[in-house]
């Protein structure tokens, strides 16, 4: 897109009057409705500073729009992942290191609200997203968007070795698939978290077969665990580079669909599929909110309703690979075609979810790493 051009104000020179015979002749007042040159922006000049966590990513045009339609511009500061982020967030509530903070989710949103470190604000553009994603009543944190972490399979793998792709995850304890699923450190990771949680809400804490049965059985069958997603689907899974061993691996909904876009025309079909067996997925939300202490609430205010209106959320799918709050947004074809959402994902509640989520990290490190 073309960047716009922003008309700033011109400096209105008052002429003198002349002096009268008793007391000059006050200045005639000059305003931009009078003079017919516009107003600037309030907020031109300003910077306004988003943090992020480092997958946070948005077309150059897009961010050039809202900055020729504010007046002002844009400073990203990307800071680890969503965990790392919301902890420098935390920790510099007394001087704020940004006034937008992007990338809380639905794991950790009990946790930063109560941090109190964001503002209420319920934007007019909330009207048109869907209730099931507004997590937060006290809107604090705006939904953005959302994505689904679950199983993705190595196609060619599975058919060279005759295996059919699971059902069920009580499937991936059998024998045939022993050695063959790598996952994330939940301690260290997004999505090993997210599926740490999903296997936690199927199996649940109680009774003859629990979620700790479970993952005892995956470290018997010889589950790989990787620090990060990037070690986990670009070095051990065999489907993306072709290199790693492990057929099977913890990523997401839409990584198929990404495996055929950044192809470049190379591929017309994804080397990946999806296992979306009942309880295997966890629906991620992505939040944005303004942080307590920022000089700039208008304008952050502006880029809230920016990043919840059509042109940033258009954007989002080609830019993260993950799904617009807004379902208005236009998918591309790739994500019609190849991204899958499964018909049911775990139920944890943020609240659920905050109150066991140390003591289930803990938990699962003794049981699979110790």
């Amino acid at each position: 897109m073309k960047r716009l051009t922003i008309l700033l104000a011109a400096t209105l020179l008052a002429a003198c009057g002349q002096p009268g015979a008793s007391a000059p002749t006050a200045p005639p007042i000059i305003t931009p409705e009078t003079s017919g040159v516009p107003a600037a922006s309030p907020a031109a000049g300003q910077t306004l500073t988003v943090m992020a966590h480092d997958s946070f990513s948005v077309s150059e045009d897009v961010l050039a729009a809202f900055e020729a339609q504010s007046g002002a511009k844009v400073q990203v500061i990307k800071a680890g992942d969503a965990g790392s982020a919301l902890n420098q967030a935390i920790l510099s509530t007394s001087a704020p290191l940004a006034d937008v903070f992007f990338g809380v989710d639905n794991t950790f949103l009990s946790r930063a609200l109560a941090a109190d470190i964001f503002l209420p604000y319920e934007s007019p553009a909330l009207a048109a997203i869907p209730a099931d994603l507004r997590l937060d009543p006290s809107n604090r944190l705006l939904p953005v968007d959302f994505g689904y972490v679950n199983i993705n399979y190595d196609k060619a793998a599975l058919t060279q070795a005759g295996l059919t792709p699971p059902a069920t995850l009580e499937e991936l304890t059998r024998p045939e698939w022993k050695g063959k699923l790598a996952v994330e450190n939940p301690a260290t990771s997004s999505p090993g978290l997210a599926f740490l949680l999903a296997t936690i809400d199927h199996f649940g804490e109680d009774g003859a077969y629990t979620w700790k049965d479970y993952w005892r059985d995956l470290r018997a069958n010889e589950v790989f665990v990787s620090n990060d997603w990037s070690d986990a689907y670009y070095t051990q899974f065999s489907g993306s580079s072709g290199a790693g061993p492990y057929p099977l691996v913890v990523s997401y909904a839409t990584s198929p669909a990404a495996e055929v876009y950044f192809s470049e025309g190379k591929l017309t079909e994804p080397p990946t599929g999806n296992l979306l067996p009942p309880g295997g997925s966890f629906r991620q939300v992505e939040f944005v909110g303004i942080l307590r202490g920022t000089q700039k609430e208008d304008l952050a205010r502006q880029f809230v309703d920016f990043m919840l209106g059509a042109q940033f959320q258009a954007d989002i799918p080609l830019q993260m690979f993950v799904y617009p709050a807004l379902p208005s947004a236009p998918q591309p074809e790739v994500f019609t075609k190849f991204a899958e959402a499964p018909a049911q994902s775990a139920g944890l509640t943020p609240a659920q979810i905050e109150a066991g989520r140390e003591g289930w990290i803990t938990a699962w490190t003794e049981i699979v790493l110790r």
